[in-house]
């Protein structure tokens, strides 16, 4: 699938704001699964300052930073991606959960796996602790290969929890999404993670978009898609392997990946700080557009 990704960020603000700072995560990131095309980043007023680094993950991150007085700051991300996912590995391949769990502090371990041993620890957002482990306890009995637990825990998270949008914000904490049993698919990213890192596992956030198909007989909707997150299971001898656990899946030729962290504070598409400005209001619309479904100029 070819896919033109559209990302609009708008805050109006109540008062002129003198001053204006800000991180951007908005550009795909090149995977096994994904190619990259062309990015473009619009930002009105136009910035004082603008630069692009890579990460330590990895991800492509922009800063910027407005210097004169405005009332409203636009930021629009447009990027092409081309889709090709791998076949899905078999429930069963891969080492059971207690070898990978072991391996992870083993004296040798190999050299993916080294690198991957930082996503098995508590950061910003995530605290493992006996309560997540114990949700998940049952999808991980003795000797179960990794990635079929993994897989029950998905299933588990996505049948007992609702999506519920405005159900949380970014500071509410997982035991109150483990309680109220609702959320939206970062807090089920969140949770999944949470859990399997407190069986002693190693697993990261990954932000990005999915593709949202009309009702049949509908035309799509510019607007109708939001930003999406899932997460990414290490499976020692098969490498990273992504789960969905919003939709229940493994993620597939419709999901678009932007960036990975150990959560969502290390990927937010946009953040920043802002002087003056008074109160604002915040606008953020995500076409993701299959390159069938693009309009035809006329010349």
């Amino acid at each position: 699938m070819i896919y033109t990704v559209t990302h609009t960020t708008i805050y109006t603000y109540s008062e002129p704001a003198a001053l204006s700072q800000n991180e951007l995560t908005l550009f795909p990131r090149p995977t096994p699964t994904q190619d990259c095309g062309s990015s473009h980043i619009a930002i009105y007023p136009r910035p004082s300052f603008l630069d692009l680094r890579t990460d330590y993950y990895g991800n492509q991150v922009h800063s910027f930073m407005v210097q004169h007085s405005h009332e409203k700051l636009e930021i629009t991300a447009t990027s092409e991606v081309t889709t090709h996912p791998l076949p899905l590995p078999a429930p069963g391949a891969g080492p059971n959960w207690e070898a990978a769990r072991d391996t992870r502090t083993s004296a040798a371990p190999n050299p993916g796996h080294a690198e991957a041993v930082e996503f098995a620890f508590p950061s910003a957002f995530i605290t493992p602790s006996p309560a997540f482990a114990e949700f998940a306890r049952d999808c991980f009995p003795a000797g179960k290969p990794l990635l079929a637990g993994a897989l029950d825990l998905t299933s588990k998270i996505y049948e007992q929890f609702e999506y519920t949008k405005n159900a949380t914000t970014i500071g509410t904490p997982l035991e109150e999404v483990m309680k109220n049993r609702r959320g939206v698919c970062q807090d089920f990213a969140h949770l999944e993670i949470a859990c399997l890192r407190s069986l002693g596992l190693c697993a990261r956030y990954v932000s990005g978009y999915l593709e949202t198909l009309p009702p049949p007989g509908k035309e799509k909707l510019k607007g109708a898609d939001a930003s999406h997150a899932w997460l990414s299971l290490f499976v020692p001898t098969l490498g990273w392997v992504d789960l969905d656990p919003t939709n229940n899946m493994i993620p597939g030729e419709r999901h678009i990946t932007l960036a990975w962290g150990r959560d969502y504070a290390d990927v937010t598409p946009v953040k920043g700080m802002v002087w003056g400005g008074g109160t604002h209001k915040l606008q953020v619309s995500v076409d993701v557009m299959p390159k069938s479904c693009q309009p035809i100029g006329i010349q």
